[in-house]
């Protein structure tokens, strides 16, 4: 399925209506660019969409070029008119295509359509082999809270949010079709995941559902 589709939006409006459908979007992207190295030089971006987070990162590491990866062929094309000749692009599956080497690897609400427990931590390992000395894991993603009270407070905000732009019939159309796709994990499970996978987390930002993660390798040796 195409992000459009998914989103139920047209690709070409997508960067002015993802605003309309994730609470603090822009706070959250600017907040995930700042964890990255300026110093990085090869940063690659999980499901690149349009390269809204990629064009934060190469702004703040201004020697560093971007791989983007994403299996919209024509979302990439929008990332390629954003990102110019500091971008390449591989269209397919991140959970299939081999990563290279880079400084900072990156997501914005791409890793909630990692299906089960066992891909992702298939995906972390990758990644942190992938990742050089000094390098890091930046995801932005949905993580609500295990507490169910808490997790229907952080739906409701995000509810609150949708219903500054749609009515609520289409507020309560949008959640249903994207839980028929998405997997939010729990941010605490998030968090035990990665660091069975060897990787040190921090949280860089945090609002209701939505949370910035970042994850260093604790160490290059070998995870089980």
């Amino acid at each position: 399925m195409s992000v459009a589709s998914h989103l139920g939006i047209r690709l070409a409006d997508y960067d002015r209506q993802i605003r309309t459908l994730i609470p603090n979007y822009v706070d959250m992207l600017a907040s995930a660019a700042a964890a990255v190295d300026p110093a990085a030089r090869t940063i690659v971006d999980l499901g690149v969409g349009t390269g809204a987070l990629s064009a934060q990162c190469l702004a703040r590491a201004r020697g560093a070029n971007v791989v983007g990866i994403d299996a919209d062929a024509d979302i990439l094309k929008l990332a390629a008119r954003r990102l110019g000749p500091r971008g390449v692009f591989v269209c397919g599956s991140f959970l299939r295509t081999p990563l290279p080497r880079a400084d900072a690897i990156v997501a914005s609400f791409a890793l909630h359509h990692v299906r089960t427990r066992g891909a992702k931590r298939r995906l972390y390992r990758r990644v942190r082999a992938a990742l050089r000395r000094g390098g890091a894991l930046v995801s932005a993603d949905c993580h609500p809270a295990r507490d169910a009270a808490l997790a229907a407070a952080q739906r409701d905000a995000w509810i609150a949010h949708l219903r500054a732009s749609y009515s609520a019939t289409q507020a309560a159309a949008f959640l249903r079709a994207w839980a028929r796709e998405d997997v939010y994990v729990p941010l605490d499970e998030e968090i035990a995941l990665l660091r069975t996978c060897g990787f040190r987390v921090e949280i860089v930002w945090r609002r209701d559902a939505f949370a910035v993660i970042g994850a260093t390798p604790a160490s290059h040796g070998r995870v089980a």
